[in-house]
């Protein structure tokens, strides 16, 4: 069965260390895709998800243009970052383990996401949907985003470890 990302209900955030003592969170406010999910045989489902790098946000509009500047993510010569599944194994009670290509800043590389699937339900509009979560960390550097500032106490202003987390709201396709 075929699902597209209702982007209104839908998130894919991140979180990452700053000056070694806090966290940074932000978004993708442009996030689009689709899932296919067989429910009798799992491992035969697939997910393809996009988000515009541009529509970064930080809830700092000085972060968010340093973020798309070629310091980071170069928004204007990698507009898009994008995952596609390409092994998805049956953990247990509903919970899988999604590996697949994150092509992020001109660099390919699998990874591997933590993902729980919530079912399915009607909403108050006839409408059926799926819902879908997955976590995962991604080393920053090996996608050649490499930016940094030492700190004077020590340490870097940035982590090399990118926590993500993506709440997905599908809508049945056919």
């Amino acid at each position: 069965m075929t699902w597209e990302i209702d982007t209104t209900h839908s998130e894919a955030t991140f979180s990452i260390r700053h000056a070694m003592v806090t966290t940074v969170r932000g978004q993708f406010r442009v996030l689009t895709g689709k899932v296919e999910i067989d429910e009798a045989a799992p491992q035969n489902s697939s997910i393809e998800a996009q988000v515009e790098t541009a529509s970064i946000d930080t809830r700092d509009a000085h972060r968010d243009g340093h973020l798309v500047s070629p310091d980071f993510f170069d928004a204007a010569t990698y507009p898009v970052i994008s995952f596609k599944s390409t092994k998805i194994e049956p953990k247990g009670d509903n919970e899988y383990s999604v590996q697949g290509i994150l092509d992020l800043h001109g660099v390919q590389k699998e990874i591997s996401l933590e993902a729980e699937y919530a079912g399915q339900a009607k909403d108050a509009y006839g409408n059926t949907r799926a819902g879908l979560s997955a976590k995962g960390t991604i080393n920053r550097k090996d996608f050649g985003l490499t930016w940094n500032a030492a700190l004077e106490t020590g340490g870097v202003l940035v982590s090399e470890n990118v926590k993500l987390e993506i709440d997905l709201s599908l809508l049945n396709k056919g």
